[in-house]
């Protein structure tokens, strides 16, 4: 045992010197998880990296023809990327790849010689030396390219549609290596360089992201009125006004001359964040602010990778190639920023987007609404007359009771009037309700109510937590329905705040969760598991969604339990792979709010996730085909062995060495398996399934 951690240390020391040495390399591309380099550079490296590098050639042939080698820096792996047509095409396809693991021996092959997507490449000088023949020619596009904003925004631009759908987009095509567009103006700068904001604005085919999270939040209604502040080419505006709303907007270069009218929602969306002048910038907010009615949603870049090329340091931010200045906030840095400004306490929805609320009550009603578990109403159990027949007139009650947990007040529900007449009270009409349904179940929706109070208040006091007439009136009623006092409330959620600072009783509650993944050091739950989760650790998830919020399309939560950590992970395939490719992670550091963000792309080797069916709860559509389908994997041995299946190709491999082909959420044995080899691998999977029996 000894031994082997000896190794582990030894292992990890090398590939920490590794990383170091790649990340102070004079030529090659770097980028947070791997260093990319042309294989004619490779002689440019230190000594140390081209011995490293020889340990994967020894171990794999035929890879003199590779134009790049990558060097990840987390994993002990080398890859070799063959790009043919490196020298003639502008933006080269990837043809073959070949990854070479270090520690296990393993090799990888990977084609994409037949994908109509490819990965491709962009700025091909960051992997040669200056030496290198082509070297000018390939930095002049790059420089066309930045300078015209074509790699502004990394993501999508990968592969061969997306690049082509960016260019098409910004009306430009490339012949040879040159970037055929209408003739821009390039400013010369001075001393004092001219910033050319209105350069900053995206012509967008869609709904900007605040303004949809807006909307998937319920803030429009029939009558609500929208203005954009900073409105850019105008796209937000007209697509609301599309969908039936009073709209309209302002833009110092756009469209300055429509007056800046009050609205309910106002929307100053990427506006700080381009303007250089500090002061300026304040004022921006500010003005919005006084505009607004209801709810501002403030939106900005934020920080998510240490490294800028092509951008020069100016003020608080940097000067871009194209002249526009960006100021790149850190998620807990914007917050704090609205907050100073407008003396308010901002609502994080999604990273880099706030809302926040004219209305305090609103606010809160707001925050409490995210921490709203999940409830289905009773069924009908028993054959009651009286109930039957008002059953119709009886539906409502039954749904405020399942939403709110409790019984309504005096006119919270539009069928007071009538349920009265007809039974003498709402109270005396629930009575009947409990006689067809099972009592104990409207019990546990009330508990959960009383949880998601709890919750809410909880991490109220890590603001300032308002006072019961603070509150919506709606929230009152809650309190009073569900609790003794307000008193009571904020002493039992005070309780659950100090149980976060135990560690064990954390790790504990992981450990034991009904719902969820449970791993050495970690937790993980699907989205939809998250309201059914045990309180404190939905309190736990809280403290990092509240401050710096989730990343907008992350569908699994990881609880670390090693350190004080969450992660948000995105697997785009979830509800249709029962092995889905993890494409992006958000972890929060809970001690210090650190954010760290990750972007994967197949070419990367992604990790993926098996057993889904544990990460959700019962009610979960493709729940029942999930268990059967990992009940067969384990019957065929695929998931003996976790370490090697973690990543896609491990799994792929594993698939192959199994002769298992995955259809349609079941295993079926490959046609061209060889006759006794199938007779071994079923006898395996007999064996297996008595084990499992007995």
């Amino acid at each position: 045992m000894a031994i082997e951690e000896q190794n582990l240390t030894s292992e990890s020391t090398e590939l920490r010197a590794i990383a170091n040495y790649c990340q102070n390399c004079q030529f090659g591309k770097l980028l947070p998880d791997a260093f990319y380099i042309h294989i004619l550079a490779l002689s440019s490296l230190d000594p140390l990296l081209q011995k490293y590098e020889n340990r994967a050639r020894s171990i794999v042939s035929q890879v003199e023809k590779a134009t790049l080698v990558k060097f990840s820096l987390s994993k002990p792996k080398i890859s070799y990327l063959f790009y043919p047509d490196f020298d003639t095409d502008p933006h080269p396809a990837l043809q073959t790849s070949i990854h070479v693991d270090l520690e296990t021996l393993e090799i990888g092959y990977r084609d994409y010689s037949n994908s109509e997507n490819p990965p491709i490449l962009h700025r091909k000088e960051t992997f040669v030396t200056p030496e290198y023949p082509l070297y000018e020619e390939f930095a002049a596009l790059t420089r066309s390219q930045v300078d015209l904003g074509l790699l502004d925004n990394s993501q999508g631009i990968g592969t061969k549609m997306g690049w082509e759908k960016r260019l098409k987009a910004y009306g430009v095509e490339i012949q040879g290596h040159n970037l055929i567009r209408k003739p821009t103006t390039i400013t010369t700068g001075s001393l004092t360089p001219k910033i050319e904001r209105h350069k900053a604005a995206i012509a967008r085919q869609d709904l900007s992201r605040p303004v949809r999270l807006a909307i998937e939040s319920d803030l429009f209604t029939p009558e609500t009125t929208f203005f954009d502040y900073g409105c850019g080419h105008g796209g937000d505006i007209i697509r609301i006004a599309e969908k039936g709303y009073i709209t309209s907007g302002w833009d110092p270069y756009y469209s300055p001359d429509t007056p800046r009218t009050p609205a309910d929602i106002v929307n100053l969306g990427f506006v700080i964040n381009v303007i250089e002048d500090q002061s300026e910038r304040r004022e921006a907010l500010i003005k919005a602010w006084e505009l607004t009615q209801k709810v501002l949603l403030v939106s900005a870049q934020v920080l998510i990778a240490d490294s800028n090329r092509g951008v020069v340091a100016y003020g608080d931010g940097i000067i871009t190639n194209r002249n526009t200045f960006q100021k790149y906030y850190e998620q807990e840095e914007l917050k704090i920023y609205i907050d100073q400004v407008l003396g308010v306490d901002a609502i994080p929805v999604a990273l880099g987007v706030y809302f926040v609320f004219k209305d305090e009550a609103q606010a809160e009603l707001f925050r409490s609404s995210r921490f709203r578990s999940r409830a289905t109403t009773p069924r009908i159990r028993a054959c009651i007359k009286r109930f039957e027949d008002h059953q119709e007139l009886l539906t409502p009650l039954m749904s405020f009771v399942t939403e709110r947990g409790r019984l309504p007040s005096k006119g919270e529900i539009a069928q007071e009037a009538d349920i009265s007449a007809e039974f003498g009270s709402l109270r005396r009409a629930f009575q009947v309700i409990l006689q067809a349904t099972n009592p104990q179940e409207w019990e546990e929706i009330a508990e959960k109510r009383r949880q998601d109070l709890m919750v809410y208040l909880a991490l109220c006091q890590f603001s300032r937590r308002p006072r019961l007439g603070q509150l919506a009136p709606e929230m009152q009623e809650d309190i009073v329905g569900l609790y003794r006092s307000y008193k009571q409330a904020c002493l039992d959620a005070d309780q659950m705040l100090r149980s976060l600072g135990n560690t064990e009783l954390i790790i504990k509650r992981c450990q034991n969760s009904e719902i969820g993944k449970k791993l050495p050091n970690s937790l993980w739950i699907h989205i939809s598991s998250l309201q059914s989760l045990d309180p404190l650790l939905r309190l736990y998830e809280g403290c990092a969604s509240r401050t710096i919020g989730r990343l907008e399309e992350a569908n699994v939560i990881k609880f670390h339990t090693k350190t004080p950590k969450i992660s948000y992970l995105y697997y785009p395939d979830f509800d249709i792979n029962p092995h889905p490719v993890l494409c992006r992670v958000m972890s929060i550091d809970l001690r210090d709010l650190h954010v760290t963000y990750q972007d994967y792309d197949l070419d990367d080797d992604p990790p993926i996730l098996h057993q889904i069916e544990t990460l959700v709860t019962p009610d979960y559509p493709q729940y029942e085909k999930l268990v059967k389908l990992t009940r067969q994997e384990e019957d065929w041995g695929l998931l003996d062995d976790w370490r090697s299946i973690s990543h896609l190709s491990g799994w792929q491999k594993c698939l192959v060495e199994h002769c298992a082909i995955l259809n349609n959420y079941r295993l079926i044995w490959r046609k061209d398996v060889e006759p006794y080899k199938l007779k071994v691998l079923q006898a395996g999977v007999k064996s297996r399934q008595r084990k499992r029996l007995n």
